[in-house]
């Protein structure tokens, strides 16, 4: 398993009191001297050395299943897409797999959903996202079960790559029922990519877990997708998508919709997709009976330099 002094260091720093995401972005570069973090923390360096030794235990327990782990300051370090405040920003990632693919100089579009498409969702998702791949692109996605899954699955049958953002520590695979996937995609040239190491202390930490785990899907991909979405309403619909989708807009990372007014319209897993196309008229909206034009602009870094058709 590969990891630095650096990325023990900072993931030591994560351990003490208020020392969040917020703290740590704001105030280290990486690879600061173990006397500066501890005057930085106020504590001294043996007591800041035991907390290290713990770290390094418990990582050591998943070599297993992560390749490594970088953290801020390290030259593998992938920057993030978007304008992003200090709290959103990742300190440390555990990977295992092509780590390559986070770069930001790769095409990734993260293609999102809900976990119990019906079968025409489930088709509509497949050749929008078999048409992305022809672009060259990487898929993202939670592997998650539903449209998750179908992203994932796509990318590979069409011997493309995938990366998957995970909710868990990669030596436990979230939904179990996706464990033999996540191996395929490593093997097949893809990714797992994690913030955790060790399991949650709580039902409410593992919740919070998929809500934060939804912000990375942004943060690595130049465009977010919706294939199909339920709103929050008050029959207890509502799904992780929109607090990804919430987040693209925040970041200032495209977003884009599958939308056919005549097919979708008062389709209820499609209420998502309609209520972001009414409140953002940037949204792009991707009807598979005509998409060439619309997965064009999406695919493309720079969208002022295509033409539609």
């Amino acid at each position: 398993m590969k990891y630095t002094e650096n990325a023990l260091n900072i993931l030591t720093v994560r351990l003490y009191p208020k020392k969040g995401p917020a703290w740590i972005n704001n105030n280290l570069k990486g690879n600061e001297s173990v006397e500066t973090l501890c005057t930085l923390l106020e504590t001294h360096e043996y007591e800041f050395a035991k907390k290290r030794n713990v770290i390094e235990s418990a990582i050591l327990e998943t070599a297993d299943f992560a390749d490594g782990v970088v953290a801020l300051g390290d030259p593998s370090f992938p920057e993030v897409r978007g304008v992003v405040k200090p709290a959103d920003r990742p300190f440390a990632l555990f990977y295992k797999g092509n780590l390559d693919l986070l770069q930001k100089s790769n095409l990734n579009i993260a293609v999102i959903g809900v976990l119990n498409p019906d079968d025409s969702v489930a088709l509509t998702e497949k050749i929008v996202t078999t048409e992305i791949l022809k672009h060259n692109a990487t898929i993202v996605s939670g592997l998650a079960l539903g449209c998750d899954s179908i992203a994932h699955k796509t990318a590979l049958d069409n011997n493309g790559k995938t990366i998957a953002i995970l909710p868990s520590a990669l030596n436990n695979i979230i939904p179990k029922e996706n464990s033999e996937l996540a191996t395929e995609i490593v093997e097949k040239g893809g990714l797992l990519v994690s913030e955790y190491y060790q399991s949650p202390q709580s039902k409410n930490e593992m919740i919070n877990r998929f809500i934060v785990r939804d912000r990375l899907q942004a943060l690595f991909s130049d465009a977010v997708l919706l294939a199909a979405s339920y709103a929050q309403n008050n029959q207890g619909n509502d799904c992780g998508s929109r607090h990804a989708m919430s987040k693209a807009k925040e970041y200032g990372i495209k977003r884009a919709v599958i939308y056919n007014e005549l097919k979708h319209n008062n389709v209820q897993v499609y209420d998502l997709n309609r209520q972001i196309l009414r409140d953002d008229h940037s949204v792009i909206r991707i009807d598979s009976a005509n998409m060439i034009g619309s997965v064009t602009k999406l695919v493309t870094k720079n969208p002022d330099d295509i033409t539609l058709f």
